[in-house]
Formats: structure tokens, C-alpha cells, sequence
């Protein structure tokens, strides 16, 4: 164990099976790091796993999965807390920083159904669940005569609705069901030209105070710089568009032949207007590629869609 690094540490989590699922990765890839480190878990339940009857966007937004645990370290009762990225907000507290962990897993969007293959396979009028404007911008814009049903709760509270019959699809990240377990469940992986993934899906990050210098240097060997350099590319496009539980909008880049290529979209909610474009160059330059594309969409329409969503607010979580 070096001398510059802890002897414990404090994961704060929430309680969720998916959330314990990522704190447990992070505290064996700790583990297999630094044999002598003792890591603990510190579960909380978040304003955001309390509050299921309503969208995010109309209780607070994404930050409501993160508050208390930044809560917890500021306390000094926990060391770092482990994220799923598509939660954090794109806007963070000075006193706080942030890593990428370890290799992004699927960031596909999954359809789960246990009578039909794909959406275009759904009768018109079916049901699919989701509360995520993103997933249902995009769904209302290719499918118009589907019905959009708000869903939320743990992954497995989702598909136990499913299951129940209260839904005839529901769509879910394909990361979480893979991590879970649960592939077996997924009978389409919808590509992105279909449904473009959130800002970060697929990736896992851990958030601590900036001045803990000690808990930054013992994280750093598991950061991993192809997701960190795609997911700040992300992060860029969606703060230049103001991206919160409000703006129906994904973003999704991926690094190739030394490329880095970054894909977005806006929309209205009810997916009458949709503005999409792509930008690609070298992946060190990620958060000024996101930036520029920002600023393409918002000229070839963005701007206008933005406008009318501060004007009415909508309801859901990207």
C-alpha cells in the first residue's frame, strides 16, 4: 500500500440492485489494485428512488440521484460515490470532480417485450414504457400511433410491470440488463439511428471532493481514457444545450481508426421536429467537437425546439 493512498475507503451508493452492482465493480477493481485497502459500501436511498408517481423533471431532475451521497461527503462519511454517467448532471458543484471508470459497457437502448420483437412489430395503439423524453422523442417521431406510458422504478420493479401486463414494451438502457444479468430479457438492441443513447450511458463514473487528492490519485489507474474522452464530448455537446430531465436530446461518440465521432440529436417531446447532425476529428479534441456540434444543431433548428421547452416545461428524464 503507498504511503499516498488510503488504508479505507467509503463507497456511497445508492441501494438499488444496479447501484450495488457498480459499487461492488469498483470496490474489486480497488481491491485487486491495492490488496491491503479495506473498501466499504455506505448505501443511501436519494430523493430520486423515493419519488416514483412523477417524471424527474417535475420533482428535480438527475441531480436527485446524486445529492445525498454528495451529502454523505461533505459529512465525511464517505469517501467517493460510484454513478451510472447518464445520472450525473451535466452541471456539477465546484467542490466536486469527477472520473470515468473502467471500459463503457453497451450504451444501446434495449427493447424488452415478451410478445413482440421489435417496436415496428407493435400493433398500433400497444403500450411502451419509458420516462425518458430522449426515448420517447424519438419512439413518438418514428412510431407516432404508439402510446408513450410513463415508467419508472428500479429495473426490476420496470419489468415486473412488464411482466404484470401493464405494458405491451418497455425500453430500458442495455447496460443495466447486462450488468444485472438480465440480457436474456432484451429482444431487440435498438441501434442509434433508432434510438441515440443518452450522454454517457454505458459508462460508470466516481465522484469525490477535489481536495481529496489522496481518494483522486488511488481512483486514477481506473480511469479509462477511450470512454473518458467520449463521454467529454458528450458532457460538452449537452451543457452548451442546457441538457437536463427537460430537453429531449442524446449524444453518443465513439473513437475508431483514431477518430473520434460524435452523433446528436434535439427534439420536440412529441417527436413532430427532429434536428440531428455529426461531427467527427480527433479524439483529444472531444469537448470542442461537442461544442461546435452544439452549436450546428442549434442553428439548423435546436434553438427554436429549446425555446419552446423553456416556454413549457415537459416532463420526463433523458
Amino acid at each position: 500500500m503507498s504511503a499516498n493512498h488510503p488504508s479505507r475507503l467509503v463507497i456511497a451508493t445508492r441501494k438499488s440492485q444496479l447501484a450495488l452492482w457498480q459499487a461492488e465493480h469498483v470496490r474489486e477493481k480497488l481491491g485487486a489494485l491495492y490488496p491491503g485497502m479495506a473498501v466499504d459500501l455506505l448505501g443511501l436511498t436519494t430523493t430520486g428512488d423515493k419519488i416514483l408517481d412523477s417524471p424527474l423533471a417535475k420533482i428535480g431532475g438527475k441531480g436527485l440521484f446524486v445529492k445525498e451521497l454528495e451529502l454523505a461527503m461533505q459529512r465525511g462519511e464517505a469517501d467517493f460515490a460510484v454513478h451510472s454517467m447518464k445520472d450525473v448532471p451535466v452541471q456539477m458543484p465546484a467542490e466536486f470532480s469527477m472520473l470515468c471508470i473502467g471500459e463503457r459497457e453497451d450504451a444501446r437502448d434495449a427493447f424488452v417485450s415478451n410478445d413482440f420483437d421489435n417496436l415496428g412489430a407493435l400493433p398500433d395503439a400497444a403500450v411502451v414504457g419509458t420516462s425518458s423524453l430522449r426515448r420517447e422523442s424519438q419512439i413518438r417521431h418514428r412510431y407516432p400511433k404508439l402510446r408513450i406510458v410513463s415508467l419508472r422504478g428500479n429495473v426490476q420493479t420496470r419489468l415486473n410491470k412488464l411482466d404484470s401486463g401493464e405494458y405491451h414494451a418497455i425500453i430500458l438502457a442495455a447496460a443495466g440488463l447486462k450488468r444485472l444479468g438480465l440480457q436474456h430479457r432484451i429482444r431487440a438492441l435498438l441501434p442509434p439511428e433508432q434510438s441515440l443513447p443518452a450522454v454517457g450511458q454505458g459508462a460508470l463514473a466516481v465522484e469525490y471532493l477535489t481536495d481529496r487528492h489522496d481518494v483522486a490519485g488511488a481512483l486514477a489507474p481506473l480511469s479509462h481514457v477511450s470512454t473518458s474522452r467520449c463521454v467529454a464530448a458528450e458532457r460538452s455537446l449537452s451543457t452548451r444545450l442546457a441538457g437536463s430531465c427537460n430537453v429531449p436530446l442524446g449524444g453518443h461518440a465513439t473513437i475508431a481508426d483514431g477518430r473520434l465521432t460524435l452523433h446528436a440529436f434535439v427534439a420536440a417531446p412529441d417527436g413532430s421536429r427532429l434536428v440531428r447532425d455529426v461531427i467527427a476529428g480527433a479524439p483529444t479534441d472531444g469537448e470542442q467537437l461537442g461544442r461546435e456540434l452544439a452549436e450546428r444543431l442549434l442553428r439548423q433548428g435546436a434553438r427554436e425546439i429549446l425555446d419552446t421547452l423553456e416556454a413549457a416545461p415537459a416532463n420526463g428524464t433523458n
